[in-house]
This record gives C-alpha cells, sequence and structure tokens, in this order.
C-alpha cells in the first residue's frame, strides 16, 4: 500500500471520468512506445535505455476500482532516474479506502433522497475539520504537480493538453468545489460532452430541505450550510440559461422553502462560528481572521452575489422584504470587498427608491448597516450614493409620490447623522453647488437660467439638509451632551443659499416656491434655535394679496394644494381661490415662526414684533377699502390679535426679574424658562388650534383623494 491519497484524488475518482482518463493516458502511452520504437531501431540498443515499462492492458469492466488494480506499479530504469511513468502515476493508491465512498455518490446520483442518508454517516461537528484536511491536501496536491513539471515535462506537457482542470486545480476552491454530492451529477455532464458519463440532474425536495434545517437548527453544521447554498445558487439561476447548476426545482413551494432557509438560517450559522462585534457608537466590527473564517470567506461572498442577483427575480413583497432584512446581517461579513458592497448598496438604494414603504424601510435599514461599518470609504461611498439617489428621485414631485420623497429625506437624514465630521465634507460641497446653481442665475437672468433653481430638486435639496442640520444641531441635544456639532457652521451658508433663492424671483406666480423655502427654514429654526429673518419675506405676500392692484375675480376651480406646486397655473393667478390659499397659508406660517424659540422665547420679543404689528395694521386698513373678503381679513386681525397678547404677556414676565445687559447669564437662563412655558402664551394656544386644523383637513383631503375613483350607484 502506498501512501494514501488525498481528498482532492478521491473526489476525481467518485466524478465519474477516472475510466476515461485511464483509458486516455494508455492510448498515448501506447503512441509514445512507438515513437520510442523507431528511435531505437535507428539508434540501435542506446534507445532501450529510455523506453518506459509498457501500461498494463485497459480492463473495460464496469466498476472504475478495477481498472485501477490492472495496472500496478512497475519500476523501471526511467523510475530510477526519478521520472515518475504513468503507471506510477495511477498507482499512487488514491483510490485506498475510498470504494464505499465512490458507491454513495453514485447512489446520489440515481436518486437525490440517497443523499440524505448518506450524510448521516459523517459527524455534523466534524463538518469543519474536513474543510481543514481539504485545505492541507489541496497544497499537497499542487506541490506534486509543481515536481512532475520538474521530473517529466513531457508528460506534464500531456496533461497540459488533454487535461488542464487538473492542473489549474485551486486549493482555495476546496470550501465551495468539495467532495459534495449534489454537484456530481452537473459536473459529469459538463465535463463529457460525448453523453457517456452524463447523468441526470438531481430533483430537490421537501424532505431533502428538512434534513438541512436539522443539521443547521442542532449542530449549526458547516457542511449542511455548504449544501443549502449549493441548492441556493441553484435557485437564483434556475432561469439563466448559460449556468450548471447542482440541484433542479420543480415545485414552487420547495423554491419558496429552500430560499426563506438559505435566507433565514445562513445568519444564524456564520454567526455562530464567526462572531462580530458591535461597538458602543452602533458601528460593528468585522469578524476576526481565523481559519474557519478564511475557508468560507469564498462561500460567503458567492452566496451574497446569489442574494443580490435573486432580488431582482423576487416578486412576492414579503419575500423581497425577508431578503433584504436577512441579507443585512451578512454585511459584517462582506463589507471587506469593495464589488460586493457596491453590488449591495445600488440593489439597496433602487428598492429605496422605488418600492413599497415596508421595503423601503428594510433597504434603508441595510443601507444603514453598511454605513455603520468601521470602515470610513464603505460610509463615504454609502453617503454619497445616499445623496445623489434621492436627487434622481425628486426630479418630480406629485400627490402620490411626495409621502415617498419625505420618507426617503428623513430616513437619509439619519445616515448623515452618523459621523458628522465625514457627513460634513458632503454637506459642505452640495450646499456649495446649490449656491454656484443660485449665482449663475442671478447674472444670467433668463428663463433657463431660472429653471435651474426653480425646480423640485433644488426645492427637496434645501429641505433635506435642514433636515440634516436640525437633527444634527439640534439645541436641546447639544444641552444635554454640551458639545457643539461639526455640522453647526453650515448652517449660515444654508440660509443664506435660501433667502437669495426667494429674492430671485419675486413675482405673485412664484409665491409658492417661496413657502417651499420658508417651511425648510422654519423646520430649521425650530431646532436650532437660530433666529431667521422670516417675517420680510412673508409679509410681501400677505399684503400683496389683501391688497391687489385690482379686485379679485372669482372663479370655479377647486383650492390650489400648494405643496405639490412650485409655480401658480395661469389660470389661478388674481382670482379669489389662489389669494385665499396664499393667505391661509401664509397666516400658518408667521404664527409658526413668531413661536418659535429663537423668536417667542427671546427676550426681546415684544420689540421684535412692532414691525409686524405695524404692517399688518397698514394691510388691514388698505384691505378694508380694496374689497377683501372677510374670510381673509378675520384670519390676519385673528393673527394680530395674538401677537400683542403674547407681547404683552412677555412683557409681563420681564417685570418680575432684574436683567442686566452687562450678565449674560441670567438672561440666558430666563430665556430657557420662557421657551419651555411657550405652549401657554396666547400665540402658542393659536398656533396649537390651527395645526390640529390643518391635520383634520389634510385627513378629508386625504380621504378624498382615495374616493376619487369611486363609482356612485343609485
Amino acid at each position: 500500500m502506498g501512501k494514501k491519497a488525498p481528498k482532492s484524488m478521491k473526489k476525481f475518482a467518485a466524478s465519474g471520468r477516472l475510466k476515461k482518463t485511464i483509458e486516455s493516458r494508455k492510448k498515448h502511452q501506447e503512441i509514445k512506445k512507438k515513437i520510442s520504437g523507431r528511435r531505437s531501431g535507428g539508434k540501435g540498443n542506446k534507445g532501450t535505455k529510455d523506453s518506459r515499462p509498457v501500461a498494463a492492458k485497459p480492463h473495460h469492466g464496469d466498476d472504475e476500482e478495477e481498472d485501477e488494480e490492472d495496472a500496478p506499479p512497475t519500476k523501471g530504469k526511467a523510475s530510477k532516474k526519478g521520472k515518475m511513468t504513468v503507471d506510477d502515476f495511477l498507482g499512487g493508491n488514491f483510490m485506498d479506502d475510498s470504494d464505499e465512498e465512490v458507491e454513495d455518490d453514485e447512489d446520489m446520483e440515481d436518486d437525490g433522497d440517497s443523499e440524505d442518508e448518506e450524510e448521516e454517516d459523517f459527524a455534523d461537528d466534524a463538518s469543519f475539520a474536513e474543510l481543514d484536511e481539504l485545505d492541507e491536501a489541496g497544497e499537497a496536491h499542487m506541490m506534486e504537480l509543481s515536481k512532475l513539471a520538474e521530473k517529466d515535462p513531457e508528460f506534464y506537457k500531456y496533461l497540459q493538453e488533454n487535461d488542464k482542470e487538473l492542473l489549474d486545480f485551486d486549493a482555495n476552491t476546496g470550501v465551495q468545489d468539495d467532495s459534495d454530492d449534489e454537484g456530481q451529477a452537473a459536473e459529469a455532464e459538463e465535463d463529457d460532452p460525448m453523453g457517456e458519463e452524463a447523468q441526470k440532474m438531481p430533483i430537490l425536495t421537501t424532505a431533502i430541505l428538512q434534513k438541512w434545517q436539522k443539521s443547521l437548527l442542532q449542530h449549526r453544521s458547516l457542511r449542511a450550510l455548504r449544501k443549502l447554498l449549493v441548492a441556493f445558487r441553484a435557485a437564483a439561476y434556475m432561469n439563466e440559461d448559460d449556468q450548471v447548476l447542482a440541484w433542479s426545482i420543480d415545485s414552487s413551494s420547495v423554491y419558496s422553502k429552500l430560499v426563506n432557509t438559505a435566507l433565514r438560517y445562513t445568519p444564524v450559522v456564520l454567526e455562530h462560528h464567526a462572531p462580530f462585534k458591535t461597538l458602543s457608537n452602533g458601528k460593528f466590527k468585522p469578524p476576526t481572521q481565523t481559519a474557519k473564517l478564511k475557508a468560507l470567506q469564498k462561500l460567503i461572498l458567492s452566496y451574497f452575489q446569489n442574494v443580490v442577483h435573486i432580488l431582482s427575480q423576487l416578486t412576492d413583497n414579503e419575500q423581497l422584504q425577508l431578503a433584504v432584512t436577512e441579507s443585512a446581517k451578512i454585511i459584517p461579513y462582506i463589507v471587506s470587498s469593495r464589488k460586493s458592497v457596491k453590488l449591495y448598496l445600488k440593489k439597496c438604494l433602487e428598492l429605496w427608491s422605488s418600492a413599497e414603504d415596508s421595503i423601503r424601510i428594510a433597504a434603508f435599514l441595510a443601507i444603514r448597516k453598511l454605513a455603520s461599518a468601521t470602515d470610513e470609504s464603505t460610509l463615504d461611498t454609502v453617503l454619497k450614493g445616499t445623496y445623489l439617489t434621492l436627487v434622481r428621485s425628486s426630479k418630480s414631485t406629485s400627490v402620490h409620490t411626495l409621502p415617498s420623497i419625505n420618507l426617503m429625506k428623513n430616513s437619509a437624514s439619519e445616515v448623515f447623522g452618523l459621523d458628522p465630521g465625514l457627513a460634513y465634507q458632503h454637506a459642505f460641497g452640495y450646499i456649495r453647488q446649490l449656491a454656484i446653481h443660485l449665482r449663475n442665475s442671478m447674472k444670467v437672468k433668463t428663463k433657463e437660467a431660472y429653471k435651474q433653481v426653480y425646480n423640485w430638486q433644488y426645492i427637496h435639496c434645501i429641505d433635506f439638509w435642514s433636515i440634516v442640520l436640525a437633527r444634527t444641531c439640534d439645541a436641546a441635544t447639544e444641552a444635554e451632551t454640551g458639545k457643539e456639532s461639526e455640522l453647526k457652521p453650515l448652517i449660515y451658508p444654508l440660509v443664506q443659499v435660501s433667502l437669495g433663492a426667494i429674492k430671485l424671483i419675486p413675482n405673485s406666480r412664484s409665491y409658492p416656491f417661496h413657502l417651499h423655502i420658508i417651511r425648510s427654514l422654519l423646520h430649521l429654526t425650530r431646532h436650532t434655535h437660530t433666529y431667521v429673518p422670516i417675517a420680510p419675506y412673508l409679509l410681501p405676500i400677505l399684503t400683496s394679496t389683501l391688497t391687489p392692484s385690482s379686485r379679485p375675480k372669482s372663479s370655479t376651480l377647486k383650492p390650489l394644494d400648494l405643496e405639490v406646486q412650485i409655480r401658480a397655473p395661469q389660470q389661478y393667478l388674481k382670482t379669489r381661490v389662489y389669494a385665499e390659499c396664499l393667505i391661509e397659508e401664509s397666516v400658518f406660517l408667521l404664527a409658526e415662526w413668531l413661536t418659535s424659540g429663537s423668536v417667542h422665547g427671546s427676550v426681546a420679543f415684544p420689540e421684535i414684533v412692532v414691525p409686524v404689528v405695524v404692517m399688518l395694521r397698514k394691510s388691514i386698513k388698505a384691505a378694508k377699502t380694496g374689497g377683501s373678503s372677510t374670510k381673509d381679513l378675520g384670519l390676519v386681525k385673528g393673527l394680530l390679535e395674538r401677537i400683542e397678547e403674547s407681547a404683552r404677556w412677555v412683557e409681563e414676565k420681564r417685570k418680575t426679574v432684574v436683567l442686566v445687559p452687562s450678565k449674560l447669564e441670567p438672561v440666558r437662563e430666563w430665556e430657557e424658562r420662557l421657551t419651555a412655558s411657550l405652549e401657554d402664551s396666547p400665540l402658542g394656544k393659536y398656533v396649537k388650534v390651527q395645526r390640529k386644523t390643518r391635520e383634520r383637513k389634510q385627513k378629508l383631503v386625504e380621504k378624498a383623494r382615495q374616493g376619487e375613483d369611486e363609482i356612485l350607484e343609485d
């Protein structure tokens, strides 16, 4: 008995290709014998020294093992010189103790269920030990092949021409190309184009899946996981014509169960064998590169690419959501592969921008998991991809797309808050880009130049950065942590760009655009307590609408939804419907600004509102003679009364304390107490009622919109 052959040799013998290889090599040996005989005829007896021993006559029996026994190893003069003969190579005893394994493999190819019976012969705990042995065997096999090139270059050249796969053997592929039973039928069919050894592809059944599930749950078997992922690849590429698959799936229930099993069980098994750490700041640290993880790395990457591929094929929303959710748990194991990260991020961004809300949220959580990696380059890619996807998705806005765009803006702002230092670089560059567009529009002053600013993408970009700065620079959060956000210096340039965009076109048709920008600035000032002079941009809308140059025209047009308009349609201009919408919205936004902490919570609130009160009084007086509606005047009068009452309320509170300009600390403490009690002020109560009224109105409009296509029956 010679040295026991490595496992890769056993796999080669069990694949059904041994018989054909033996015959072809013996035919080659006969040709070499004839050539050497001709040479010996011309050179005399010297040619006999270089002749090789003749191989035994091929035996054409049914059992492959008998072929090997009929070719006993012989020792000739050439072997004494250190060269390996064909018989020495084939007589390496690599079929020792493998008869039973070959029989099991052949039974598996005939019937897929017998594979599960054979599986119980192997201990699940020893599954990874087999992977280690395979790696060592592969390295030994590569060493033998490299020595063969030196000892017998002529035979090595023959192998290059006729059996290149043997020379291209890669030890690292042992994890995926192990001697698992399920892949042998497909390999035999692929490597035997004449059809001599072709066998039918095994069919995956529920019993086989249950067997794998049992091994995964009870023992966390890596061997069962490997089998499961090979079958999962067959499910992912079952509709591809150019793919060689190991399993045939002819049932939709088996397909669904296989996909669910692979998605749910793979993270559990991987975390058991190679756990990763979650840091205190919410980020994760990839698992340590152990021998186990190194051996499984290619298998994990292959599985992850199959998941990305199957995400484009799944049509069931629940299964698609499951695929996105479970695949996010594998991110710590593939974050080192830039290619896999980019492919997965691209697919998640696609789902985040176009799928249903539940799938959008699942896709965002996966994106956030990618952004939680300790690698800054991954976070940089996520931030850039997230913002560009948001910009592309907000190109057109309607009643139906606005909720999804708002969802994207709110979720993307959370990603930018993970690392304010890195987010600053992106925010600075993109806000600067908005400023460049505005500058170009102000210089050129053409219709095409104005379109660079007066579009939905520009509005959503300003609103998005307002949300990001409001979240990261929140005054309450900074007070708790005692640390100022790194993004706070960007508030000033964003406000300047926003106010400049409002000034660009001051006509009445552009008022909806102005109101959009003002809403974004209100959100920013409400959270950061930064004073932004919004009143000078709201009062012109109120005054021009209350005192128009001509009497408003009556119209049967429905009220204009200002949330989904950036320019008023031509037919709405100078109509009473449009005027009522503008006054109602302007009064509410002005009240919101006056109740913000930076305005109403200031010790100088009675003095701040003096210009506002003066302008409103003049507008009301002029509106009485201009023929404005009673409803519009009532709204403005109600706001004016609340402002004056709140000014007196703050003055009463100022009388109880002594505030000295040279001592600012007591002033800040008094303003903090005042801000905490703003809801009890007359203006605060007024705004609270207005918010409830608007919410009720929006619900009624939404119900009416959903019932637009209903057919009323008599």
